[in-house]
């Protein structure tokens, strides 16, 4: 049991089902004690607009018990570390989430993915690259790992690229997380969820994490307070709300 989910969506990126009040509820029934609401950054097609973002600051912390984070998944959008996470929305949220998408960075070559997915890293502006399994976007896998434990950048495993999205990812991120294990970096699971039934849901990804004999000492979802700390680390305030998390 993880007790902490870094990556869903909701209908604000409207091919997603489920509101914030959905998740706060399928959270508490679940166990979930810390999630972060990730919705897509606004240069997707369907994706909310950047207000959307910017006015994450009026959400509650804490909601029967259960903390909510202000987070988005960013698009990587070049080769120079930038993404469509920029100016006020940087200031309401807790966590950026970034990683390729088709419609705003199509698939190149492995060494421009690489160079991109590492000068996210690098820019300082990141703290998890999402689904970096993804057999559309190949990757020199020790670099990008080398990487993110430079950077403290941790690389996600993401439970929907097995299940619903990305089919073909298992093979890359078994190697991810070999890598990151062998890097001394962290990894993030996320379920991606489209539908809060799917919350906390990280069943494939254990089977990676088990298969790669992964130290719990380095995946950020085993606690609440292990994430804050990787986010403090990141010049994120203490949160007061949090603090019995």
């Amino acid at each position: 049991m993880y007790p902490v989910d870094l990556h869903m969506h909701t209908v604000a990126s409207t091919h997603a089902y489920s509101t914030l009040h959905d998740y706060i509820a399928q959270a508490k029934a679940a166990g979930i004690k810390l999630f972060a609401i990730t919705d897509h950054g606004p240069e997707m097609a369907d994706a909310p607009h950047y207000w959307h973002f910017v006015n994450m600051r009026i959400w509650p912390r804490l909601v029967n018990g259960v903390g909510i984070l202000r987070g988005i998944e960013a698009n990587i959008k070049n080769t120079d570390g930038e993404t469509d996470c920029v100016g006020h929305m940087r200031d309401s949220l807790d966590l950026v989430v970034a990683g390729f998408h088709e419609p705003v960075f199509p698939p190149a070559d492995k060494d421009t993915h690489t160079t991109a997915m590492i000068a996210a890293m690098a820019s300082g502006k990141v703290h998890i690259i999402s689904h970096p399994g993804n057999p559309k976007f190949p990757v020199d896998i020790p670099a990008i790992a080398e990487a993110a434990a430079r950077y403290n950048v941790a690389l996600e495993l993401n439970n929907s690229s097995f299940t619903h999205s990305r089919k073909g990812s298992e093979g890359n991120c078994t190697e991810i997380a070999a890598a990151v294990k062998e890097a001394g970096g962290w990894l993030s699971l996320g379920s991606d969820s489209h539908t809060a039934f799917t919350l906390g849901h990280f069943h494939e990804c254990e089977k990676i994490l088990n298969k790669v004999a992964f130290p719990r000492e380095r995946i950020l979802n085993v606690s609440p307070r292990r994430l804050l700390d990787f986010l403090e680390s990141h010049g994120m305030a203490p949160i007061e709300e949090f603090a019995e998390l």
